[in-house]
């Protein structure tokens, strides 16, 4: 594929991701009410709300965040094996979706480990995530100085611009339509897994932080009597 070609494809596949992380941002979000009610009907997590993740063991919150991962991952891996039919003409609308699948992901991801997205704060901190999982590292700096309706569109930009390069030399082989098909479900598949495990990652660190600053500041305020230091007589 020739450099002006791959320039242009570059431009409408960025185009394509920032349509599709705004319309996931803006109407496609997971509604937290209702996923917590999957948690506790298909996961069998007994929890009355997401602060109820920091009780269970880990291990359990991992297995829950690998099977959400692979949910993603098999919905990107069927719409991409439709659209790949099309070859390098389906290729934006195949990302707008895939980017949306991908959030939607994310989003579980994120409530999984215990963190709602209600406030300003914590939609940033959602935004931050994703970043991480594109390879985009987006400073604390930039958060504090940015109200969050300039904070999230700026990062979806980065982000776009990151993938956009990525995406445009692995969907390069979707030019041929006989085998678009195939290597799209598992460009597809691919997309998701890599982008879910290393929002995984970023979550299940933050969710460890908390609860060992958690272990601390209850060590703090009821020390145990072996820590106790008796003066001296």
């Amino acid at each position: 594929m020739g450099d002006q070609r791959k320039s242009w494809l570059r431009r409408r596949a960025e185009g394509a991701l920032v349509s599709g992380m705004t319309r996931a941002y803006s109407t496609v979000q997971v509604n937290p009410e209702k996923f917590l009610v999957q948690l506790r009907t298909a996961y069998r997590m007994p929890i009355s709300g997401y602060h109820g993740t920091y009780s269970l063991d880990i291990g359990e919150l991992d297995a829950v965040a690998d099977s959400v991962v692979r949910s993603g991952m098999k919905v990107a891996a069927v719409e991409g094996a439709g659209f790949g039919l099309g070859g390098l003409m389906t290729i934006v609308p195949d990302l707008g979706i895939l980017s949306a699948i991908t959030m939607r992901t994310i989003q579980k991801l994120s409530l999984v480990y215990g963190f709602e997205f209600n406030t300003d704060d914590e939609i940033a901190e959602l935004w931050i995530a994703a970043a991480s999982a594109a390879g985009v590292d987006i400073s604390r700096e930039l958060l504090e100085k940015e109200v969050i309706n300039r904070f999230v569109p700026r990062v979806i930009q980065r982000i776009a611009a990151k993938a956009g390069a990525e995406v445009v030399e692995k969907w390069a082989g979707r030019v041929i339509p006989l085998a678009s098909s195939a290597l799209g479900a598992g460009l597809n598949y691919w997309f998701v897994r890599a982008w879910g495990e290393r929002a995984k990652a970023h979550f299940r660190g933050r969710h460890l932080l908390l609860r060992q600053q958690a272990r601390l500041a209850i060590k703090s305020t009821h020390p145990h009597p072996n820590d106790l230091v008796l003066p001296a007589s």
